[in-house]
């Protein structure tokens, strides 16, 4: 019966077709160093990275200066490696730091110096520092000690001692306020006892890799006991420079200067040193200190100046 076939096909719903669609590709992710990476020669990959495993800004930062002039099209991908570095670093550090407690982080150095002579003269002398530096996130401590002492024909020609600490609370990367109380004794230059202590501003005014100068400028105050029995105390003005330069990768150089004006005496104090590192911790250091009082009791010189051969061992 074709009747009622044809109208069953006539009335049967039409298959529905899917739309072909061509499947797309899509792109694995990409790590960003990686994809950097790939682009910078392997000469440069290579030095970069050892300046990496060496943990030393100063290196890592020649390496991209020079990376960049070598060859722009890759300057930026080493600059980011480098960045990266430096903020994971930066990162560590501070959980480190969050962690550590008072006790832990100190850094510094001491020295020692000396010597004797014995025939046509008979003279020994010697002198011993003892610096070190806490870094917080927020609050840097500073602290020092040293001592001078030297005789000649069993008479004593020189005793200087000195007891520092200088608290900073670091407002940021270059500003601060500091704090600084100081005792010196040094009856050559013509006091027993000096007590000084000053709070005021500092700031960093060169921050690079090899190069620093901090400079510090607030009121003070300072009670001196003379030689001859003279006592005075007196608001006083104080200012600080500090000047740090690496010359090269074991040679530095550093000047520092600070000065007390106030009513009565007042003092200048520059110190030079210039410091060679011999194998490891230890180094070689040549130092010249210039310390000047305006008013010294009488028969006293108003400068007084010390050249030191000295052995650091830097802990």
């Amino acid at each position: 019966m074709p009747f009622p076939i044809l109208l069953l096909a006539a009335t049967a719903p039409a298959p529905v077709i899917a739309p072909v669609i061509a499947p797309v590709a899509i792109p694995p992710a990409t790590d960003p160093q990686t994809a950097a990476g790939a682009m910078i020669p392997e000469s440069i990959r290579a030095m970069l990275d050892a300046a990496i495993e060496s943990g030393n800004d100063g290196d890592v930062s020649t390496i991209v200066k020079y990376a960049r002039s070598a060859d722009p099209l890759s300057g930026d991908a080493v600059l980011a490696i480098a960045q990266k570095w430096r903020d994971d670093r930066a990162a560590a550090r501070e959980q480190v730091i969050r962690q550590a407690s008072f006790l832990n982080l100190w850094k510094g150095r001491a020295e020692v110096g000396g010597f004797v002579t014995t025939g046509n003269s008979d003279t020994a002398g010697g002198s011993a520092v003892l610096a070190a530096e806490r870094e917080g996130l927020q609050w840097r401590q500073k602290f020092r000690v040293q001592a001078d002492y030297q005789e000649s024909l069993n008479v004593t020609t020189r005793e200087h001692y000195l007891v520092a600490y200088e608290p900073n609370y670091k407002i940021d990367d270059r500003a601060y306020i500091y704090g600084a109380v100081q005792y010196e004794s040094d009856r050559f230059l013509g006091y027993t006892d000096r007590f000084s202590a000053s709070s005021g501003a500092g700031y960093s005014l060169l921050k690079r890799p090899r190069m620093q100068l901090d400079l510090e400028l607030g009121p003070g105050f300072r009670h001196t006991e003379f030689t001859d029995a003279t006592v005075q105390s007196s608001i006083a003005g104080r200012g600080s420079m500090d000047f740090r330069w690496q010359i090269l990768g074991g040679l530095t150089l550093r000047h520092i200067a600070s000065a007390y004006v106030q009513r009565f005496n007042s003092t200048v104090s520059t110190t030079t040193s210039v410091n060679a590192k011999l194998l490891g911790p230890l180094s070689a250091q040549l130092s010249y200190n210039v310390q000047y009082e305006s008013m010294p009791p009488e028969g006293r010189e108003t400068t007084d100046t010390i050249s030191r051969a000295s052995l650091v061992y830097t802990f």
